[in-house]
């Protein structure tokens, strides 16, 4: 079993959450924040089986894209900068035991 991790914009998240119910994979949403751009961002946990990672890989490619955002260049300036966001991170951990209660 797997563990996958996807931290997405918030402006995907919605999407990606019912293209996963869509498949019947069942996910947990976290409200999240990012430390470089200082924006919300949602974290998404999704547990599948091995063979399933893949198929949850392409979900969230699927329905997260990249973004052009302003943002200051530095703290003190008024200079915005134009930067180029990727749409998601996955992380996919091994999960050694599961249990439902």
């Amino acid at each position: 079993m797997k563990l996958v991790i996807a931290i997405v914009q918030d402006a995907d998240a919605d999407s990606l959450l019912e293209e996963l119910i869509r498949y019947k994979f069942r996910a947990t949403k976290l409200a999240s924040s990012g430390g470089f751009l200082r924006r919300g961002n949602t974290t998404i946990l999704i547990g599948v089986e091995d063979d399933e990672v893949e198929q949850v890989k392409h979900l969230i490619r699927a329905n997260c894209e990249r973004r052009q955002i302003r943002r200051l260049a530095f703290e003190e300036k008024e200079d915005l900068q134009e930067l180029l966001t990727t749409g998601t991170v996955v992380l996919v951990l091994n999960v050694e035991e599961f249990e439902k209660f």
